[in-house]
């Protein structure tokens, strides 16, 4: 699989659909099925999308998990990044400069 960036992104993609905060820069486990070395990903407690998550994953599942809002900067795809707890995955974080 190719590792450019997506031709034309959009700053809507950077953007959580759900919350309108800043996506940040999330490296992906080396041990993952994705082939590509970072994704973007809404890490804000409050967005409603992961706040939703928990009750909607208890009641089709009986799960107890959420999910963030995720976009591959590589592919362009957008979606659910499933977590086990508010602070699963957060040590993933790459601090970018502002």
């Amino acid at each position: 699989m190719s590792e450019e960036l997506k031709k034309n992104p959009d700053a809507d993609d950077y953007t959580c659909p759900y919350c309108d905060s800043k996506l940040k820069k999330w490296s992906s486990p080396p041990d993952s099925t994705w082939a590509v070395e970072y994704q973007y990903v809404c890490f804000n407690d409050d967005c409603p999308y992961f706040v939703r998550g928990w009750q909607w994953m208890e009641e089709k599942y009986k799960a107890t998990a959420s999910y963030r809002h995720r976009f591959n900067p590589f592919t362009g795809e957008k979606g659910p990044l499933p977590v086990w707890s508010q602070n699963a995955l957060k040590e993933n974080i790459i601090e970018e400069d502002e």
